[in-house]
């Protein structure tokens, strides 16, 4: 195996893994309602949507970026509890934490964790999407 074939590289160029050629990396996540979850992404990310039957495309910049697959019996998770437990979140790392947290509460989300010090690199808050699928916004410099 190469260098080259054990790393990934960023979204800008293409992904190898095993000397497999990925086009596209995409999280998907499941929702009984499809319309408020994508719209939910394509505000966070700036981005389209991109509608098919029982699925959504959120795209930027005409890239594949978050998928929304229509799941009639989706169950929130009930994060931090541990009933239905989380089985994936996001971290989305911000430079402007206030304008991030004002954008994704606008956008739908509710908060589930309060940063306990809203400093660059001290910490974060968790957040549930239209779906209830937890992520965090993680204060950077």
């Amino acid at each position: 195996m190469t260098q080259q074939a054990a790393t990934m590289d960023t979204a800008d160029g293409p992904c190898f893994a095993h000397g497999m050629d990925i086009a596209h990396q995409v999280v998907v996540f499941d929702a009984a309602e499809l319309e408020p979850e994508s719209t939910f992404w394509a505000g966070v990310l700036e981005g389209e949507v991109d509608v098919e039957d029982d699925w959504h495309m959120i795209t930027v910049d005409g890239a594949p970026k978050v998928g929304v697959q229509l799941a009639p019996d989706h169950v929130a998770p009930d994060w931090p509890e541990e009933s239905r437990p989380q089985q994936i979140h996001l971290d989305l790392y911000v430079h402007d934490f206030p304008t991030a947290h004002e954008k994704v509460m606008a956008l739908g989300a509710r908060v589930l964790k309060e940063a306990k010090d809203a400093t660059p690199n001290a910490d974060f808050q968790v957040y549930a999407d239209p779906a209830g699928h937890p992520f965090c916004l993680c204060i950077i410099t």
